[in-house]
């Protein structure tokens, strides 16, 4: 890396934010907006309005809390560019959506959509706030897309909680996989999207809602799914995943990888069925696939002394002849989105914010997402030409 390489990366985010000064009439929340930008990016110990502010060598936060909770602007517009943006730095026909959630621990009650939930990052209940998550996966690099607060029904069956944290008054209480069926539909409306699969854990395989969605759209999936996902065996008999794991014979199972990670490639050893799913026929020319994910080596432990594999079930849903093993690529790129929610915790703010209401929350969190969104397509575009600018073809106004 050189000094040219970090002025010409600055003139590129410089570029990026400038064209986006379309989403503002005003130009004091245009120029708070490029700075904030500027910020998150910057090796700043805590991404709130504070800690921001003074990295911009601002006496208070007043400027970056208007931009959150005043200024007139749409998070929404800003998500759309941010799409834009990403699939035009990052696109391969290879390429995948990927859903998950993650979950900022905060205090009280007042938070929009805080409660006492599960919090995947502690592996326990905590009081804490859930956030519904699309990113972009491919050989280029990954970003995010897409996001949904998610709202429990404690928020959604009291209108006056929701009232005072700004909730629309339309909104009704939807799951975590319904909020994945937005987003999705979101991303399969853009011409600009160019891809192969959609991957997801076992808390959206599970859900038939979702499975009926990507059945509906011809969505080829690789999605996890509980043991007990309800099967119909060869004649019409009721079936599981993990009967089939028992019924596979040891000559069945083949050692693959997952993909690369940290330390090298992740082999398993992989065993495939083809499986009807009760009730979810699959689109026309489609098949489902049942892969048996197992450790190759037993876990010992106090319950199992001889040892037990590890093991993990898959759903896909493919277009007919599609080969196992490009199945199970697809199952190894899950944890791409892992990485986006790590990452834009521990470097880019994304759960850093203060803010309680509604508007503030998805302001925040879309601003940190372009900073995420801006560090993926730059290291893409690594010894290539520019990075593309925002998908907009507005002038860039007037920064004053």
């Amino acid at each position: 890396m050189t000094t040219k390489d970090l002025v010409d990366w600055d003139a590129e985010l410089r570029f990026l934010a400038d064209g986006l000064g379309c989403l503002f009439k005003r130009p004091e929340p245009r120029v708070t907006f490029t700075r904030m930008v500027r910020a998150m990016l910057a090796d700043v110990a805590k991404k709130n309005s504070w800690g921001l502010a003074e990295y911009a060598g601002l006496p208070t936060p007043q400027a970056f809390e208007h931009l959150l909770n005043g200024a007139k602007w749409s998070a929404e517009e800003l998500r759309d560019q941010i799409r834009g943006y990403v699939l035009a730095g990052l696109a391969d026909p290879g390429g995948a959506l990927v859903l998950d959630d993650t979950q900022a621990i905060k205090k009280g009650t007042k938070s929009v959509g805080v409660a006492p939930q599960h919090c995947g990052a502690t592996g326990q209940t905590e009081n804490c706030q859930c956030m519904v998550m699309l990113s972009y996966a491919s050989v280029h690099g990954h970003a995010f897309l897409d996001r949904e607060l998610y709202l429990p029904t404690c928020w959604t069956d009291d209108p006056r909680r929701c009232q005072a944290a700004g909730v629309p008054p339309d909104r009704v209480f939807m799951t975590k996989p319904q909020l994945g069926i937005a987003m999705l539909a979101r991303a399969l409306a853009d011409p600009a999207l160019r891809w192969s699969w959609f991957v997801a854990d076992s808390g959206y395989g599970r859900d038939p809602g979702l499975r009926a969605f990507c059945h509906q759209r011809a969505v080829p999936y690789v999605m996890a799914v509980p043991c007990d996902l309800p099967l119909v065996g060869v004649r019409g008999t009721p079936s599981r995943p993990d009967v089939l794991l028992a019924q596979t014979d040891a000559g069945v199972w083949e050692q693959r990888s997952l993909g690369a990670g940290s330390k090298g490639h992740r082999y398993y050893d992989w065993a495939a069925h083809t499986v009807c799913v009760k009730g979810q026929p699959p689109a026309p020319g489609f098949t489902h696939t049942l892969l048996i994910r197992r450790a190759i080596k037993p876990k010992v432990t106090v319950k199992h002394p001889q040892g037990i594999h590890d093991v993990e079930y898959f759903l896909a849903h493919t277009p007919e002849g599609t080969p196992i093993t490009a199945m199970i690529e697809a199952a190894g790129l899950r944890w791409n989105i892992e990485d986006d929610n790590k990452a834009g915790k521990d470097q880019l703010g994304l759960d850093a914010y203060q803010v309680r209401k509604w508007d503030p929350w998805h302001r925040h969190v879309t601003i940190s997402m372009l900073a995420h969104a801006f560090l993926a397509v730059t290291r893409a575009g690594l010894g290539k030409d520019p990075a593309p600018g925002p998908p907009t073809t507005n002038p860039p106004p007037p920064t004053s």
